[in-house]
């Protein structure tokens, strides 16, 4: 007798079993969709689909043109300056035999790392009246005299000094690339070095440049910070400014016409990550570049001066602004000048131990930023996983909608979030505007990039080979994953999550919409502060500020040691 079950299909079919690598893709998809997809497509739809002709009569304002006007002024006369100094420090320490060049890299990091409204603030107290570094050499502008800073000449030349990092790094990567045989072949030739640096470097490195003046531009378009600091008592209104004194003025009832301004924030930066789209595939030329690496070219007679004037001019721009913000902390208040009979300490303890507001401030900044760090860091590791080795379409999609956050102004973030999270959720009906709930929403959504790219750059050193032969022996995927291949990329995440740390416990654009009333963050306080007219208390503030952020991008670059070359943004 024939057994039953060999001939009915119904019962030789297996039993349905959930697939982990579906869950985990499911689970990233939700995450992902509620922090991101969810609040941009609620932007959008708010902009285009709000009251009949809102975007037209909202662009078409003397208000909204003239912010544009100068958003796109001073951004590109931003990117203008941030190009000419990045590209100027990145040929000098690719392509010479300049000595500290270690040192020199290091100060230019500094403007990358310290958050914009500092910035702002330490360069508005360098050149101000009453400036404690100015005032030390007898060049103090005289008490009275406006701020030169405090117009749009102001915002674009610190924007620029700010953003050169980004093109410093860009060039520095492209440099790596540039193979030794051509510049032999150049000198074989008869071309000496400025005729080779022309002819033959400069061409292969546009495609570099021009992405780094593209991310400089998109920065500089998206930067509240230093229009808020300089521009705003410079009646210099940008977009992000425009769209922070609206919001602050007339509360959420201005939602969709703000909604309106961020989208023309997000076409300017979807242009600029346009570009240099079309820069990146513009490198893809065909170069052999299996060669040696380029070898410096010797500065000879010139070498003392050129590395004095790159020392001198680094130092000058890294350095002499925060030097003007420890003297504005010293100070016991505002006007009086920096000497060591009025030099105290008193600043720092007031921000530090007697104020509630700056204590709770940097309480709840350490709070989000580690939330935000943690959080993004777990995140990263399945979906690096599935989007490098196991390359899910699904995952990759993922992948690059995580990226949208980081791209678009803050600004528009903010609104987006305001939108969805203004009234009270679905289903559980408690709303997060006006509690740290949002913030760290805003947070997650905002630096999920950072976490990422560290891990997806460490998953693709992995070979693939480990992963085969732990599921031909058995394991499943979350056993390999936990026990196998997140190991192994654990340090890129940490690398990652500090990442996040630094910026987030600096953050303003996002929590300069976002804060309320006891749930202050170190950036808001800042901000606070300055406008308050308590300018030694903000420069105070500051100071802590960056020293978080000094120690731990040193503890960062200890790490970095031990990572794959690219894992960090500067490992250039």
């Amino acid at each position: 007798m024939v057994d039953a079950s060999l001939t009915n299909p119904v019962q030789r079919r297996r039993p349905f079993r959930l697939d982990p690598a579906a869950l985990l893709i499911l689970a990233l998809a939700l995450y992902v969709g509620v922090l991101i997809v969810w609040p941009l497509g609620r932007l959008l739809a708010e902009a285009v689909a709000g009251p009949g002709g809102l975007i037209g009569e909202v662009w078409s304002s003397r208000a909204t043109r003239r912010a544009l006007a100068n958003t796109l002024e001073s951004g590109l006369w931003a990117t203008a300056l941030a190009t000419l100094l990045g590209l100027g420090f990145a040929l000098l320490l690719a392509l010479t035999d300049l000595r500290g060049r270690g040192a020199v890299a290091f100060l230019l990091l500094i403007p990358l790392l310290v958050p914009p409204q500092i910035t702002a603030m330490a360069w508005a107290d360098l050149v101000g009246p009453g400036s404690p570094v100015l005032g030390l050499v007898g060049l103090g502008p005289p008490a009275g005299q406006a701020n030169p800073l405090h117009s749009g000449a102001g915002v674009a030349l610190v924007m620029g000094v700010e953003h050169m990092t980004i093109v410093f790094l860009a060039v520095m990567a492209g440099a790596r690339q540039v193979p030794r045989d051509l510049i032999e072949a150049a000198r074989l030739n008869g071309a000496g070095p400025w005729r080779t640096l022309r002819a033959v470097i400069l061409p292969l490195l546009r495609p570099a440049i021009l992405s780094g003046a593209a991310l400089a531009f998109v920065a500089a378009i998206g930067n509240f910070g230093v229009p808020a600091l300089l521009g705003i008592p410079g009646r210099y209104p940008t977009l992000t400014t425009l769209v922070y004194q609206r919001l602050n003025g007339f509360g959420p009832g201005v939602l969709g016409e703000v909604a309106a301004i961020a989208l023309l924030l997000m076409l300017l930066a979807g242009a600029g990550l346009a570009l240099r789209g079309l820069a990146a595939r513009g490198s893809r030329i065909a170069v052999d570049r299996v060669g040696p690496s380029l070898a410096p070219f010797p500065l000879g007679r010139w070498r003392a001066p050129v590395e004095f004037a790159a020392w001198t001019l680094a130092g000058l721009l890294a350095l002499l602004p925060l030097a003007a913000l420890v003297g504005t902390a010293l100070v016991p208040a505002l006007g009086v000048a920096l000497s060591w009979e009025t030099a105290t300490l008193d600043n720092l303890r007031l921000v530090l131990f007697e104020q509630d507001a700056t204590r709770r401030a940097l309480a709840n900044s350490l709070f989000l930023a580690a939330i935000a760090a943690v959080v993004s860091a777990v995140v990263a590791l399945p979906l690096g996983y599935l989007a490098v080795l196991r390359r899910s379409g699904a995952a990759r999609a993922l992948d690059i909608v995580a990226d949208a956050p980081y791209a678009i102004p803050g600004i528009a973030l903010a609104i987006a979030l305001i939108l969805v999270f203004l009234k009270p959720l679905p289903v559980i009906g408690i709303s997060l505007y006006g509690t740290l709930g949002i913030l760290a929403v805003a947070y997650l959504s905002r630096f999920l990039s950072l976490a990422l790219r560290p891990t997806a750059a460490a998953f693709a050193q992995i070979d693939p080979a480990l992963e085969e032969a732990a599921s031909i022996a058995g394991a499943g995927l979350l056993r390999r994953l936990a026990r196998i291949l997140a190991p192994q990329a654990a340090a890129a995440a940490a690398a990652g999550a500090v990442l996040v740390f630094i910026n987030a416990a600096n953050e303003l654009t996002l929590s300069a919409l976002l804060w309320s009333t006891g749930h202050e963050t170190l950036g808001v306080t800042v901000f606070s502060l300055h406008y308050e007219g308590n300018a030694p208390a903000a420069a105070a503030m500051a100071l802590v500020s960056v020293a978080v952020v000094l120690l731990l991008a040193a503890a960062l670059a200890r790490l970095g040691r031990h990572l794959p070359r690219g894992t960090l943004p500067w490992q250039a």
